[in-house]
């Protein structure tokens, strides 16, 4: 099983657990698509890496250390990105009715899981 398969599950399986998310994808932090379980997941990637460069800059203008997670409220929903592990970042869309809570509890756990998955395979030998 490849790492992007292994992500993927992860993804769907915080898909399953918050029946409200619309979207959800792993990307490096340049913006390039992991896995995905999203519509337009290129843009939304794209997207991500700029407001990543932002946050990171906010959090280190003002001491408030590394960045962990960004969260915009829109009309129509949620749009949360949170670090998951030294490369990575995992992009959740949701509805406007979800509970922020728990949103931050699952995304929180599956980056864990994420993160892990992406540095490990950033670890192993390239194959020829």
């Amino acid at each position: 099983m490849t790492a992007e398969t292994e992500v993927l599950g992860e993804l769907r399986r915080l898909r399953a657990r918050v029946p409200q998310l619309t979207g959800v994808l792993a990307a490096s932090v340049d913006g390039l698509v992991l896995a995905t379980d999203t519509p337009d997941a290129e843009g939304v990637a794209a997207l991500t890496a700029a407001a990543l460069g932002v946050a990171l800059r906010l959090t280190e203008a003002t001491g408030q250390g590394g960045f962990k997670e960004l969260l915009v409220r829109g009309e129509a929903g949620y749009i949360a990105t949170y670090a998951a592990g030294s490369s990575a970042v995992l992009t959740v869309l949701a509805e406007p009715r979800i509970n922020v809570g728990r949103l931050h509890l699952e995304a929180r756990r599956a980056c864990v899981r994420v993160g892990a998955l992406v540095d490990a395979a950033l670890e192993r030998p390239q194959e020829a």
